[in-house]
């Protein structure tokens, strides 16, 4: 899915059962002039919905009736028509460990409520400016067994196809092309992620910590933890 850089209507599916919040969103954020914003109340319509008109983005709830946020996003990361659409999670749960589940199944962002709608468009715009485009082909990355090729967003590895989610693979291009360069956890998150993101930086840690799962343990070991700074891909 492409996002021009021109005029073009940007569409946003929210899906939210609460439906002042979701109005007070949808209104705020169609203000901003750029945006088409449609609303989902339950998980399982939200999903429908999405399969069928393939937004550019998804603002989740994760405390759906029925289907949760949660399965919500799975489902959406398994479908063909919504693998790569990027996902913000909307919820109330502050533990880390819902974040970083969210994140494993691969959210793209993640806010706890109460939150700003200012805020919710920053971050709206901000995953928007990562996603991949029409005019992201460039040459294929290799590394040893490892192949990634930018305009098809398709890893190799060994010669087998290995399942990125957007980020994912955002971060791996990142250190592939940086390669042989300490990336600091600060600068992984504004590079990958588009801004700097508030809260902590477990963020790029779960993503390192699913890649180097994914990619085997001889990629792995070439994903190379700088203790207290952040990661560096090794060029040896």
């Amino acid at each position: 899915m492409t996002v021009e850089a021109t005029t073009a209507v940007i569409d946003v599916l929210i899906i939210e059962d609460d439906a002042d919040i979701a109005l007070s969103l949808k209104h705020y954020i169609e203000r901003q002039g750029e945006f088409r914003v449609s609303v989902s109340g339950d998980g399982e319509r939200g999903i429908e919905q999405a399969r069928r008109d393939r937004p550019h983005l998804i603002l989740l709830d994760l405390n759906l009736p029925g289907v949760d946020g949660m399965e919500v996003c799975r489902r959406l990361r398994d479908a063909p028509e919504t693998e790569s659409v990027p996902v913000i999670m909307l919820t109330a749960r502050v533990d880390e460990r819902d974040k970083l589940q969210g994140l494993e199944l691969g959210a793209d962002d993640y806010i706890t409520k109460p939150f700003s709608v200012k805020e919710v468009v920053a971050r709206v715009r901000a995953v928007l400016r990562r996603a991949p485009t029409a005019d992201d082909a460039s040459a294929t990355l290799r590394l040893g067994g490892l192949e990634l090729d930018p305009g098809s967003r398709r890893v190799h590895c060994n010669g087998a196809e290995v399942t990125l989610t957007r980020m994912e693979f955002d971060l791996l291009a990142e250190l592939l092309n940086r390669r042989g360069r300490v990336l600091t956890r600060e600068a992984l998150l504004e590079q990958v992620w588009g801004y700097d993101h508030p809260g902590t930086t477990r963020t790029v840690d779960v993503h390192v910590r699913q890649l180097r799962k994914k990619l085997g343990p001889a990629v792995a070991a070439r994903i190379e933890t700088v203790i207290g700074v952040g990661y560096r891909m090794s060029d040896d």
